[in-house]
């Protein structure tokens, strides 16, 4: 089952079709796990009567269950999805989980590649969908800062580049991604580079939030003179 990039079901090679009522109740078990159905009939329509969202939900059990077969595990009061379903949102939170537990162990850029493309549903904006996409924005953010630190430190400058480039993508005045960022160019002799990554930030800084960059990262572009040598590496 897929929720990155887009929503599609598949079984084997062939691609399964439900509509958007099924739609919703299989992602909010792929996302939340086993639930009980009050939770299942709240999250998914909230804006009705507990009796009438039930209702819903009940159809909605009823037309998945025999438009896919065995994909539903219904034990009376709480649904499920069958545990044989692969879910790759859940794949990307267990290698994210390993990541913080591990720190950056190998070569991490089949996960960067991953981490770039990870949008969870766009098109979605129901409460409870926007909520999961800024909950993995920020997975996102803090496994791109760990490649981007971790890559930094074993020299791997190149790799440093691209993880806190993903990460500004993701929030462009998150700080600590901007000094790595610029560190990793100074380390590869892009002094340019580095600098309109600061003049960017500053000037971005400026405008959205009226404030100014922290006295590290302003003491890190004054020393562009003087590019740091290898054993100079600075911890944000």
């Amino acid at each position: 089952m897929r929720l990155l990039q887009s929503w599609q079901l598949r079984q084997d090679t062939e691609v399964l079709h439900v509509a958007t009522r099924q739609q919703r109740l299989i992602t909010a078990l792929a996302i939340h796990g086993p639930r009980p159905r009050s939770f299942l009939a709240g999250l998914l329509w909230p804006e009705c009567t507990e009796p009438r969202a039930l209702e819903s939900l009940r159809v909605a059990v009823h037309l998945t269950s025999r438009q896919v077969p065995g994909l539903l595990v219904n034990a009376g009061t709480v649904l499920a999805l069958n545990e044989m379903v692969d879910v790759d949102l859940r794949r990307l939170r267990v290698q994210i989980q390993e990541l913080c537990r591990g720190g950056l162990n190998g070569n991490a850029s089949a996960l960067l590649e991953q981490l770039r493309d990870a949008e969870l549903l766009p098109g979605w904006y129901e409460d409870w969908v926007l909520f999961e996409q800024s909950r993995l924005t920020q997975d996102r953010l803090h496994a791109c800062h760990i490649i981007a630190r971790g890559s930094l430190a074993r020299s791997d400058y190149e790799s440093a580049v691209e993880a806190g480039g993903a990460a500004l993508v993701l929030e462009p005045l998150y700080e600590s991604a901007v000094g790595l960022f610029i560190e990793a160019e100074l380390r590869q002799g892009n002094i340019a580079a580095a600098l309109r990554a600061f003049n960017r930030y500053k000037a971005q800084l400026a405008a959205d939030m009226g404030l100014m960059p922290s006295e590290a990262l302003k003491r890190l572009v004054a020393d562009i003179p003087s590019q740091p040598g290898p054993n100079e590496l600075r911890h944000y």
